[in-house]
């Protein structure tokens, strides 16, 4: 064999080339049929009830393969109510209230609007975090890609020039991606659980921001799995202590006997950016010190 030949890597037709060969064939009863559609072009079939189990493998694998193939290693998750506006925007909703309770309402809203400030700063610290020695990048900004404190995130990242992950949702409502998500990065998503695991299974540092039922959904699931060993803790910061302590007893819980006092560990309180961040690169150098030690004397 000369060593010129070049053996090739594959010999089968690329699927591609197959599915436009398939979209040729003349019209018969038979290749009219939908029977003889190709199984991956055939949507009434991957839509069918007992075909759920591969759309769950599929929403799985699609953003997993665009986060690899962006070199993303680890994220920088934000939650946050997506009702909370830009400081500006938030006044417009006083001006416009019309019975008591909705004035008690947006004044509440625009004392909260702070955080979208803090939310876009803290974006924008994380993500000049530098990539490592295989290129990969870390505490990648990735939130739910819509309004307010998603918002926020997605644009803090903007601001200093780095892209930022969306992980959409399809609601009866129209929810459409911010205008700061790096485009290549804005997935959507059927199903709630496989999104939420996407947010947990790259985040190396989690920030919940005054929120409501997806927040809250989202962040106590976050502890539990901690709580229970299922993951290994992260950085979880808990912005607004004031609403925190207002909405959620967690001192009471601890008082009722179902939580441990050491779960209320699991979290930090925070108000700043700067504040946030530095809690996040202390865990993790903290992590790699103890790392160490337990690599030295297992020597």
């Amino acid at each position: 064999m000369s060593n010129e030949t070049r053996v090739p890597s594959r010999v089968f037709q690329p699927a591609r080339e197959e599915a436009a060969s398939a979209n040729t064939n003349s019209g018969t009863p038979q290749t009219e049929h939908p029977a003889y559609r190709l199984a991956f072009q055939d949507m009434d079939f991957l839509l069918r009830e007992d075909l759920r189990p591969v759309r769950f493998q599929l929403e799985l694998l699609k953003p997993q393969l665009i986060l690899d193939e962006a070199n993303i290693a680890s994220t920088f998750v934000f939650y946050g109510s997506a009702r909370i506006p830009e400081p500006e925007k938030a006044l417009l909703l006083r001006d416009n209230a019309k019975t008591d309770e909705e004035k008690i309402v947006a004044e509440r809203l625009i004392e909260k609007s702070k955080y979208y400030d803090v939310a876009r700063e803290l974006a924008a610290k994380v993500s000049t975090f530098p990539r490592d020695a295989a290129g990969k990048r870390h505490f990648v900004v990735c939130s739910g890609g819509g309004p307010s404190i998603m918002e926020a995130a997605n644009r803090g990242a903007f601001d200093v020039g780095a892209e930022s992950v969306a992980l959409n949702i399809v609601l009866p409502h129209e929810q459409a991606p911010n205008p700061y998500v790096t485009p290549a990065l804005s997935m959507q998503f059927h199903y709630f659980a496989l999104r939420k695991m996407h947010f947990l299974l790259h985040a190396r540092a989690l920030a919940a921001f005054p929120g409501g039922f997806g927040t809250f959904d989202e962040l106590f699931e976050l502890l539990t799995l901690i709580q229970t060993g299922k993951i290994k803790p992260i950085p979880v910061l808990l912005y607004g202590r004031a609403f925190w302590d207002r909405v959620v007893n967690f001192e009471a819980l601890v008082e009722e006997g179902v939580i441990a006092a050491r779960d209320l560990k699991l979290f930090n309180y925070c108000e700043t950016a700067e504040e946030g961040w530095e809690i996040v690169q202390q865990f993790w150098q903290d992590r790699e010190q103890e790392q160490v030690k337990t690599t030295k004397a297992e020597a």
